[in-house]
């Protein structure tokens, strides 16, 4: 499968585009107008090139993006979210110094050798505040025969006006939900407009690669995946948020429901936080996935186990999602 940026004409020119928007960064709702370009940090706290925490073929994610080969993750460090759960905290909230600033040219040669490895795709995991180097990277790449198909992973705060920059450059979304209250939002991730601004982006992704479509092998080849992490307690708002999926963009969406919630960072020393899930809740939430008339998924046991359906029936493979 040859991914859709390999046929793009103005990929250079989408990430001029994204790069000048850092002149007043305004890449994430935050939109905190920093001049990135000079060498300021935003709330992301990252200047004008991105750090890059880890680049691998992962095998753990969703079956339908891990596959046989393995995705090739790119994962960003940094974050425009301060999730109090973070599973991957140090990268997202820790020492930023600790990761290096990766020049273009730098990370193209990695995304071919991606390739060469014979991973299924490229997988940006945070990208929203890195976008400007992992596409002019892309466009550097594509022009030495780079052609994998692109992963957005994304917790989902995401601008619509930047997405739209993405339109024929990335082939498979895969966004949180992570919850549908805004003041859980603010609480526990510092962004109450969060819900309305996931659904905001998630609308725009769909509208741009619509639903999952498999190859022959079961692996993604476009598409829309949402993760939604359950939260002890029912904190993440789940069955109003599945319902928003199903009403506000499509019964149809491919779901991720996810079990593997553990008091990471700072959530242990929140009462309400400090826990696993029960069976209980994760039972819930797969009614309320029913409930809302959703029609396609993954499932996570507690041991994180995952199925992929109709039904959530057919046997799958293991995943950790973030």
């Amino acid at each position: 499968m040859i991914g859709r940026a390999a046929q793009l004409p103005d990929l250079s020119a989408r990430a001029d585009a994204l790069r000048a928007r850092l002149a007043a960064c305004d890449l994430c709702p935050h939109a905190c107008g920093a001049n990135r370009r000079a060498g300021e940090t935003g709330r992301c706290r990252t200047g004008a090139r991105a750090r890059i925490a880890a680049i691998c073929d992962h095998h753990g994610e969703e079956p339908a993006i891990s596959g046989t080969r393995g995705s090739g993750t790119v994962f960003a460090a940094g974050c425009t979210l301060r999730c109090v759960c973070c599973q991957n905290h140090q990268i997202s909230q820790g020492h930023l110094a600790d990761f290096p600033a990766y020049a273009a040219e730098r990370l193209a040669e990695d995304y071919l050798r991606l390739q060469a490895m014979g991973c299924h795709n490229v997988n940006w995991v945070s990208p929203t505040h890195a976008l400007p180097s992992l596409v002019r990277a892309l466009a550097l790449a594509v022009d030495d025969g780079f052609r994998l198909p692109v992963v957005y992973n994304t917790h989902g705060y995401d601008s619509v006006d930047a997405l739209r920059l993405l339109d024929g450059v990335v082939d498979i979304y895969l966004p949180d939900m992570k919850y549908a209250d805004a003041d859980v939002a603010l609480r526990l991730s510092g962004a109450p407009d969060y819900p309305d601004r996931a659904i905001a982006a998630i609308r725009e992704m769909y509208r741009q690669v619509g639903l999952l479509a498999l190859d022959e092998d079961g692996v993604a080849v476009s598409g829309v995946i949402v993760r939604h992490l359950v939260l002890p307690g029912g904190l993440a708002g789940t069955r109003a948020a599945l319902r928003r999926l199903a009403e506000e963009v499509s019964p149809r969406l491919t779901i991720s429901l996810m079990a593997q919630y553990y008091p990471a960072h700072r959530a242990a020393r929140m009462p309400e936080l400090a826990r696993s899930l029960t069976a209980a809740e994760y039972d819930d939430a797969l009614d309320a996935f029913d409930e809302a008339g959703l029609e396609d998924g993954w499932r996570q046991e507690l041991q994180a186990e995952a199925t992929y359906r109709p039904d959530f029936a057919d046997a799958g493979h293991p995943f950790a999602g973030r």
